[in-house]
């Protein structure tokens, strides 16, 4: 019989993707023995609009290039590729039906636990995933297991701690940063930089 494979699925907007990202999906990678992580961009998520000043194309490209040197990452394009809102359910739906052969793992932060109740047809996402779950500053590791432990309970969902370092690093503080002229040095691999440099993203 043929082993089944481990995929973990990185998702977000990545605008831009920064060293927290990566370091999250790799730390997914070897405490959870994955076989490989999806990095998957989101195109039009029902709860965040994307910002006019940065296309889906340099998105991509600025993925592609934070993890060309990362054989264990994968680029998807699951959900850029769909048209409309997207939801983790679709995503999960598709990628299940598509690869009989995959047990999926979705990686979250924290925060995400505390409103995963307004996900659209959560009870059918824990069928479909094991959630890792990374604590990132949000309350204390007692809240954040009593959470785990609700979560749990209330939907049969298989939950696992993702142990990560605390990276205060954001995107939202990157692209501020890059309006007002100041350094992102150290917060982004140097090549995903020089591509925000070079096409003047952000500014």
């Amino acid at each position: 019989m043929e082993k089944r494979k481990k995929i973990g699925i990185m998702g977000g907007t990545f605008n831009p993707i920064h060293l927290g990202h990566l370091l999250l999906a790799e730390r997914a990678y070897h405490q959870f023995k994955l076989d490989k992580v999806l990095v998957m961009p989101t195109k039009n998520t029902y709860y965040k609009k994307m910002p006019d000043n940065v296309t889906e194309e340099q998105r991509i490209e600025m993925i592609k290039l934070a993890i060309e040197d990362n054989d264990h990452f994968e680029l998807s394009l699951e959900e850029i590729n769909r048209e409309g809102i997207t939801y983790t359910y679709e995503t999960l739906l598709n990628l299940t039906r598509d690869n009989p052969d995959c047990d999926y793992y979705f990686i979250m932060g924290a925060d995400s636990l505390y409103h995963i109740e307004s996900w659209y047809m959560v009870e059918e996402i824990f069928k479909m995933a094991t959630i890792l779950v990374a604590a990132r500053g949000v309350g204390t590791s007692s809240v954040l297991d009593s959470q785990i432990e609700y979560v749990q309970n209330k939907f049969d969902a298989v939950i696992e701690k993702l142990y990560a370092p605390i990276m205060e690093i954001s995107s939202n503080d990157i692209r501020k940063r890059v309006q007002n002229g100041e350094s992102i040095r150290y917060l982004l691999p140097q090549s995903v930089i020089r591509y925000i440099e070079e096409h003047h993203i952000y500014e």
